[in-house]
């Protein structure tokens, strides 16, 4: 397995290419606009005006592209995934989407004789970055076994989670846990800010105790630098945990915490902040930035 098509090359596809290419692999990519992804292609990666031009002869095709409209889109549109690419060929998404749609991908997919996975990631722009990502895998397990070397060149926690649509479930699970502790992060600055306390010094005191957690060590610096760059943008959040919710919903949960956050990000992006990081949560509490 060497000739590897990539659809969406965006914050966190950009590196996970570069991953695959320092791997060995040989990338052909599509982006809808080209001039982004200008430097991945000088550093060798193949690129195609279409999909219908990138993924024949791949071995195997991986997708990490917005929202679950946009993997229907490259999978079932005419000049998508399905229609193109090889008979045999893996196809590996990656996008963290609706578990019911990685389950229509799987069941058309093995009927035109593809291997099918959905594989979404966690660990932000660093884990893909440093191809530390954890990667949750859903289908075939002999297909999971068969893809190890290509998740590896991208990952280094890589779990099988069970049958198409698992791997999904297994992100949106994920998604509830960082919830449920990025906004404790948020609650507890804006309270110590309220106080007249030096987030600084707070942060040390606290992170390496019982209230330590990897949302207060990747993002309690940026709140307290007033840093809200995306390393996952806030609108994907908002589109995971709309996800969780809604298979909550269908199986009978009440996810109290869960439907909390979700509405004060809501608010956050209807006031145009969508494109900020997930940590710009913060700004929810209206608390001024550290910074100022």
């Amino acid at each position: 397995m060497k000739k590897i098509g990539f659809i969406g090359v965006g914050i966190m596809g950009k590196s996970m290419v570069r991953n695959l290419m320092k791997t060995g692999y040989e990338l052909h990519i599509y982006a809808r606009t080209k001039a982004k992804v200008d430097d991945v292609i000088s550093e060798g990666a193949i690129f195609h005006e279409s999909i219908k031009e990138c993924v024949p002869g791949c071995d195997a095709v991986i997708t990490i592209v917005g929202f679950p409209r946009d993997v229907e889109e490259v999978y079932f549109d005419e000049g998508g995934i399905l229609e193109n690419a090889d008979p045999g060929t893996y196809l590996i998404d990656m996008t963290t989407t609706s578990p019911m749609l990685a389950e229509k991908i799987s069941k058309e997919g093995t009927e035109k004789g593809f291997h099918v996975l959905d594989a979404p990631v966690t660990g932000g722009d660093t884990g893909a970055k440093n191809a530390t990502l954890s990667i949750l895998v859903g289908g075939e397990k002999e297909d999971y076994e068969a893809c190890m070397e290509l998740f590896k060149a991208m990952g280094t926690n890589i779990n099988y989670q069970g049958k198409a649509g698992c791997g999904q479930h297994a992100k949106l699970a994920n998604q509830i846990m960082i919830a449920g502790a990025l906004s404790g992060v948020c609650e507890a600055f804006s309270y110590a800010q309220a106080k007249g306390l030096d987030l600084n010094v707070l942060f040390d005191s606290v992170s390496t105790g019982a209230a330590g957690s990897k949302q207060l060590d990747a993002f309690g610096p940026k709140i307290i630098a007033g840093d809200y760059a995306p390393g996952f943008f806030m609108k994907h959040f908002v589109k995971d945990m709309k996800l969780a919710l809604t298979e909550a919903n269908m199986s009978g949960l009440s996810l109290e915490v869960l439907s909390l956050v979700l509405s004060n990000y809501e608010e956050l992006a209807q006031e145009g902040l969508g494109d900020l990081g997930t940590q710009a949560l913060i700004k929810y509490y209206d608390v001024q930035d550290v910074e100022e």
